[in-house]
């Protein structure tokens, strides 16, 4: 079923209810002067342009997975029904109506179809029960700090996926890296494995140097395989956080690697717990549990039914009379005490919840600062001496080799040094980059 909304300029309304399987439209509408219909039909999201996803920034991947990820938007339909529980709560009792037939004879039945010859006795009446203690207004604070914590934990999602969104993009940039160099290892080995060939035949080389090339040329190539496998896993991963399966193939992360600068600065730790929206949710459960602990007690508070009636006598309208009720509920053998009960453990089970998830926002909060300055530290070693020491020595080697001043494995000692240490730099860079977004997560509020 499609629901469309037909706008009239001026005061407009018009809503259409479409079966498309059958072909079937139901249109009710309200229609008042003007003229010009606009149809505007609730979509899905557009396809996320593949042009887009070919060169894809870190940016332009939040900015699509605040509008299509999935999480985010079954977090935020959530929220919607806490808010929609609001209005429930805050309405009063509706008052009821009632009527009653009574002296029904079954052998003179009601009468002989004269009015002066019905017997049934009619009863009509209204009642309206009327809280007191304040009951709707614990309900509804009640409610609105539930709703409250439904939109911090919307807030709290948003920040977890953002943060598994960063991660994503830096792992697909990570195995980008590792094919780009994991190819350009095994071209170049292949290119040898070619050379030394020439040069076996020129019996300039002994046959199980040949061996050994080819041997390391394999390996290479396999590594270029299983990296082409990784990038693939990590394009899926990305492309579900922003809801882009069908284009999977497509998405290329092309934003530089993060450069050190530093590290991010020194939070303040009460600053942050006190506005994280995991906190913010806690202590908001925390006020809705003693609203209903509240309320719970407020049960002891009787409320009072009260209402009319008017009785009628076919035939006797002399008689005809009205009436009054009224009825409290006496507590003789039962006086809420498992419903009290059952709101104060859930008060205490609240506060344990936010003392909880205080100490593991403080735990990570904690441990992202380390683990950021040990990346930063890493990223620079490697950056600043490993790779271009490990750079130098494969450069010396291949020199050295062409003119015969050293042997075949210490070529591909030098060789096998360069290559690991190119991966493990962009590991490092990787590690760095995702050090950053963790950090930025543990201290991330939304402003008040």
């Amino acid at each position: 079923m499609q629901i469309s909304v037909l706008k009239y300029p001026g005061e407009t309304s018009v809503i259409a209810l479409t079966w498309t399987r059958k072909a079937w439209i139901v249109i009710l509408a309200v229609v008042s002067a003007g003229s010009g219909i606009t149809v505007l039909a609730a979509e899905s999201p557009a396809p996320v342009p593949a042009t887009l996803l070919e060169r894809l920034t870190l940016q332009q991947a939040e900015s699509i997975f605040a509008e299509r990820n999935r999480e985010l938007l079954s977090a935020r339909r959530i929220a919607e029904s806490a808010e929609a529980d609001v209005l429930s709560a805050a309405a009063p009792p509706n008052p009821e109506l009632s009527m009653s037939t009574s002296r029904i004879n079954p052998r003179t039945g009601i009468g002989s179809g004269k009015p002066t010859d019905k017997y049934v006795d009619t009863v009509i009446g209204m009642s309206q029960v009327f809280e007191r203690g304040n009951k709707r207004g614990l309900r509804t604070e009640a409610a609105q700090f539930n709703a409250a914590a439904a939109r911090n934990d919307e807030n709290d999602v948003a920040r977890q996926q953002r943060r598994m969104l960063q991660t994503a993009y830096y792992d697909l940039k990570l195995a980008q890296e590792r094919f780009r160099i994991s190819s350009t290892a095994a071209d170049l080995f292949d290119k040898s494995v070619a050379a030394a060939g020439h040069r076996l035949r020129a019996g300039d080389i002994a046959a199980t140097d040949l061996s050994r090339i080819q041997v390391d040329a394999l390996r290479a190539r396999n590594d270029a395989r299983n990296a082409q496998a990784e990038r693939e896993r990590s394009q899926i991963a990305l492309a579900y956080l922003i809801g882009a399966e069908s284009n999977a193939g497509r998405v290329i992360a092309s934003d530089p690697w993060p450069t050190a600068a530093g590290g991010l600065q020194a939070t303040d730790a009460d600053q942050v717990l006190d506005r994280r929206a995991d906190i913010r949710a806690a202590r908001n459960r925390v006020s809705a549990a003693e609203k209903n602990r509240e309320l719970a007690r407020a049960l002891l508070t009787r409320n009072i039914t009260a209402g009319v009636q008017y009785e009628h006598f076919p035939g006797d309208a002399a008689n005809n009379s009205y009436g009054f009720t009224i009825s409290i509920p006496i507590f003789a053998r039962y006086q809420y005490a498992g419903e009290i009960r059952r709101a104060e453990i859930e008060l205490q089970a609240a506060q344990e919840e936010l003392e909880r998830i205080r100490a593991s926002a403080l735990g990570e909060l904690r441990r992202t600062e380390n683990d950021l300055a040990a990346a930063e530290e890493r990223m620079r070693r490697l950056t600043d001496i490993l790779l271009p020491a490990a750079e130098k020595a494969a450069n010396g080697a291949e020199f050295a080799y062409a003119r015969g001043a050293i042997g075949l494995m210490d070529l591909l000692d030098a060789r096998r040094q360069f290559y690991a240490a190119q991966l493990e730099t962009i590991s490092a860079h990787a590690d760095y980059a995702k050090a950053i977004a963790a950090k930025r997560s543990a201290t991330a509020f939304n402003p008040d």
